[in-house]
């Protein structure tokens, strides 16, 4: 019987590991799969170059199964890195956002992610990146809102000088 063969199989390749990690059946299946190929005798080392895992992570499943059998091959929770503030200062912050900066004394007229930031250091004593404040604004269901530059204080003849209109007397052809 002659050897089959995938076409673009490093491709392919890719997109099965791909395809295995987006559900948590699927990934439950391919540790079976790994311990099915250990219960035949074969390495750890062997079974991660064809799966394309590390040999440690087959080493963990095999030892997760070990220990509690079927039910350790089963993804657990995930919980993640936990919340910097409280419910009570989430929903404190979030009335705060409400009022605007200029209530607590500063100049802004909107907050931003510098702004947040540094007024929960100030008031919270919590460290957190502009990035991760941003973040916080989409979670309370805020969306970004960019203040309207004022054009020179609104002087007409600075105004002019900075619109795109045509200069008087020339108009543009439709």
């Amino acid at each position: 019987m002659r050897k089959l063969q995938i076409r673009d199989a490093e491709v392919m390749q890719l997109a099965i590991q791909q395809e295995i990690g987006r559900s948590e059946e699927s990934r439950y299946d391919h540790r079976l799969h790994g311990l099915l190929l250990v219960t035949a005798g074969q390495s750890c080392r062997e079974i991660a170059r064809l799966f394309g895992e590390d040999a440690t992570t087959v080493q963990r499943w095999v030892r997760r199964f070990e220990a509690h059998r079927l039910e350790g091959l089963r993804d657990g929770e995930h919980p993640g890195r936990p919340r910097m503030l409280r419910a009570a200062q989430w929903r404190r912050v979030e009335a705060e956002l409400r009022r605007g900066p200029r209530h607590f004394g500063w100049e802004a007229n909107l907050w931003d992610g510098p702004l947040l930031a540094e007024h929960l250091r100030r008031h919270y004593h919590i460290d957190l990146g502009v990035r991760q404040c941003q973040r916080l604004f989409r979670q309370m269901g805020f969306r970004l809102r960019k203040p309207r530059p004022q054009v020179a204080q609104s002087d007409p003849v600075k105004v002019a000088a900075v619109k795109k209109t045509p200069p008087s007397g020339k108009t543009k052809r439709p």
